[in-house]
């Protein structure tokens, strides 16, 4: 598989089926061509990659959460070997392995202020990752969810605008923190 061709399924069908062991066979049979299996362990992720190699499934295994497989080279070369198509994790030096493995990379950010996402490019040009993946996607959703707990809801990070700050307040947070000293006067 490569670069090209993942661009290319996924440009086709832009949804990615991110599982863990309990519907990874629902996923194999989706539509879906791309699946993040998020864990596995070291006794089952070869069995997981060949049944979904056989549906011509692209598989990516997420190294981090994965037991039993090392967060080292010898991890890396067990996942090459046992045919997956690529690694996700958040870790630069695990992609840069990945890489020389011929394997495709997805690295993952946890965007959480702005501190973390100024960091991402440095991290991003010393990785080079083939998809970069941030997270979360839909914070409103979060802030929705968390926000009827019965315990005071602050909406903090990445926010920068004065329309931020309404959306958060509307979806239920209690108070919203921000480091930009012009929205302190809203």
């Amino acid at each position: 598989m490569t670069q090209k061709e993942l661009y290319e399924h996924l440009e086709y069908n832009p949804v990615i089926a991110a599982v863990h062991d309990e519907i990874f066979e629902e996923a194999v049979k989706s539509p879906c061509k791309v699946i993040f299996l998020l864990g596995g362990n070291l006794l089952n992720v070869a069995e997981k990659i060949n049944i979904a190699k056989n549906r011509n499934k692209i598989i990516f295994i997420q190294i981090d959460l994965s037991d039993g497989i090392g967060k080292d080279r010898s991890g890396i070369e067990y996942l090459s070997r046992s045919g997956a198509d690529g690694i996700i994790s958040t870790r630069a030096n695990l992609i840069r392995m990945a890489k020389e493995f011929g394997l495709l990379t997805v690295q993952r950010f946890f965007a959480y202020d702005s501190q973390g996402v100024k960091s991402i490019n440095d991290v991003i040009h010393s990785s080079c990752p083939d998809i970069v993946e941030i997270m979360p996607g839909v914070i409103g959703k979060i802030i929705e969810r968390f926000s009827n707990c019965n315990i005071p809801l602050i909406a903090g990070g990445l926010i920068e605008t004065k329309s931020e700050i309404e959306q958060a307040l509307k979806l239920g947070a209690f108070a919203v923190s921000t480091g930009k000293s012009e929205l302190w006067y809203i």
